[in-house]
């Protein structure tokens, strides 16, 4: 079986690994589709997913092969449902970078997603001395194609321009720059923005809903966004942006495990205060 169904409260979602299935498309393992008691429209585009293992990076042989580039999404993986609630996604060591990964998703009512990796370099594969990870959610055509964060003691908003510009937000503290192949073309993880976030978390807004994800920590943990990641929607001439996140291993041991928490909420929209009662009370 390569993907589920789960219930709980609110939500519903299909987990699954990069196979497709009906109108779902190859090499978009994550949540294939998640809906609402309140809203049948998915949120995810409807042949992508969200919080999509995209890309493993280093600085240099992704930019070798498109098949590199997307490595997480071409390499083997295993999906398991673990409980009526629980999957998880496993990832033998991939074929270039040998990175080894487990993923789990958890539904917990009424409207929340807890989402773990782990994962462990296997072989020295990383040129530059860095592991960069990197997922993406492709929100299915909003009025509204913002991520909205805490940045400077004031929400903040993000939006980029055009696809690869301006793209992603790294925390006020975060100090590592990373290298790249000398005449690598412009990607999402490469292109910083100015602005900076205060706490590790953003939410946007899809018709009646709000989607918030929220990590355990800042450190590593980098936000990025395009406005058309996701391709077009024709029905409604817009595009399908993608709201998306990375974690940075500055230096790592080979066979030592890295990890990091997050929870997703998919919920009714609600004030800026509740989101951070939101944050406040999972952090507890």
């Amino acid at each position: 079986m390569a993907h589920d169904t789960f219930h709980s409260g609110d939500l519903t979602a299909i987990i699954g690994d990069n196979e497709a299935h009906g109108e779902h498309r190859a090499g978009y393992n994550g949540v294939h589709r998640l809906t609402h008691r309140a809203e049948t429209i998915p949120l995810f585009v409807p042949a992508f997913a969200g919080l999509n293992f995209e890309h493993v990076f280093g600085g240099d042989q992704e930019f070798d092969d498109r098949r590199i580039f997307f490595e997480p999404r071409n390499a083997p993986m295993e999906f398991k449902r673990l409980s009526d609630n629980e999957a998880e996604l496993y990832q033998p060591p991939t074929p270039t970078f040998f990175l080894e990964s487990w993923t789990r998703f958890k539904l917990v009512a009424p409207h929340y997603i807890d989402f773990t990796f782990r994962c462990r370099p296997t072989q020295h594969a990383f040129r530059n001395g860095y592991i960069g990870l990197f997922w993406a959610s492709y929100i299915n055509a909003p009025d509204d194609k913002s991520m909205y964060f805490r940045g400077a003691n004031q929400w903040q908003q993000l939006c980029s321009p055009e696809h690869n510009r301006d793209s992603t937000v790294r925390h006020g503290d975060d100090k590592v720059e990373l290298n790249f192949r000398a005449g690598s073309p412009d990607t999402l993880f490469k292109s910083l923005s100015p602005l900076r976030y205060d706490l590790p978390l953003f939410y946007g807004l899809f018709r009646g809903q709000l989607f918030l994800l929220m990590f355990d920590r800042a450190e590593g943990v980098r936000l990025s966004h395009s406005p058309s990641g996701g391709g077009l929607n024709t029905d409604l001439q817009t595009s399908n942006p993608a709201w998306d996140f990375q974690f940075i291993i500055p230096r790592y041991e080979v066979l030592q495990d890295y990890s990091f928490r997050a929870r997703a909420v998919y919920r009714r929209r609600c004030s800026r205060k509740e989101v951070l009662t939101e944050y406040d009370s999972w952090r507890k």
